[in-house]
């Protein structure tokens, strides 16, 4: 049966995939359109299922938030090279993951999977055709949904897409203003947790312990080592807690000093890293 120029583009208008696959897949399908549409979706699953154990650590973190800033996402989309992450039908793809989170706002990451997505097709499936065609495992590693109810959830994302962060805050000042500033603070500083009381127990005591233990090589007495370790933590507190930290913008001024003076309070934030 003979292949027609337009058959040939209309299932790339469908699928995506390039001109010379449709071709040889309405070929092999004897020109039936619907078995041509399987026959790649099976070369993706193939595809997908050799670069399953493949590392996918480059890719893109995406963001989307509601108009009244209630409601905002974080996406971390995943592929195996820099030049994929560039590519502009993976981008669409990752924008379009993040507006399909914060519409439906999923539990989880698997329920973000299961949700359709295009030509009913899920989120995952269109993830597996996606791999066929690029050829490189692609992935959706994780995702983040803050809502704020009585204040505004801000996003901010790194240049080069490699490091976003959300950051919830209340205030009556200029809220937007103060939360980007906080999240890009966040972005540059990475801080362990918002507060003292946040920091996780087995990281005070890793951190205690750590002091203890340079002060006893450094030949100080037994009696004054958790003193000494106790100094260490506050010094710890000041360099990785959120609000204790120097205000990237003034350093004169603690994050805390910041937002007391904006009238502002930060309730909690998210921070993701590429491939971490």
């Amino acid at each position: 049966m003979a292949i027609s120029a337009q058959d040939v583009k209309r299932l790339r208008e469908i699928t995506g995939v390039g001109m010379m696959d449709c071709k040889k897949a309405l070929e092999e399908a004897g020109g039936d359109f619907d078995a041509a549409i399987e026959l790649l979706r099976k070369k993706g699953q193939k595809v997908a299922a050799k670069r399953a154990d493949r590392e996918a650590n480059e890719g893109l973190v995406v963001t989307a938030a509601t108009d009244d800033r209630r409601t905002a996402v974080l996406v971390e989309v995943n592929c195996e090279t820099d030049f994929v992450a560039r590519n502009e039908e993976f981008q669409q793809f990752a924008r379009q993951v993040a507006e399909l989170a914060l519409r439906e706002r999923p539990a989880d990451r698997e329920a973000l999977l299961a949700l359709p997505f295009e030509n009913g097709r899920t989120v995952a499936d269109a993830l597996t055709d996606l791999t066929g065609k690029i050829g490189e495992k692609i992935d959706v590693r994780r995702f983040a949904l803050l809502e704020s109810e009585d204040g505004q959830v801000i996003s901010y994302i790194h240049p080069g897409a490699r490091l976003g962060v959300l950051v919830e805050v209340q205030g009556d000042g200029d809220v937007e203003s103060v939360g980007r500033d906080v999240a890009m603070q966040v972005a540059a500083l990475n801080p362990v947790a918002l507060s003292v009381e946040e920091v996780p127990e087995d990281v005070k005591a890793k951190e205690l312990e750590i002091a203890r233990e340079a002060a006893r090589n450094e030949g100080k007495p037994e009696h004054i080592l958790e003193n000494i370790a106790q100094g260490k933590l506050k010094r710890f507190f000041k360099d990785n807690v959120l609000i204790e930290q120097p205000f990237v913008k003034d350093a004169s001024m603690t994050v805390k000093e910041m937002l007391r003076q904006a009238g502002a309070t930060v309730k909690r934030y998210v921070r993701f890293a590429l491939g971490g």
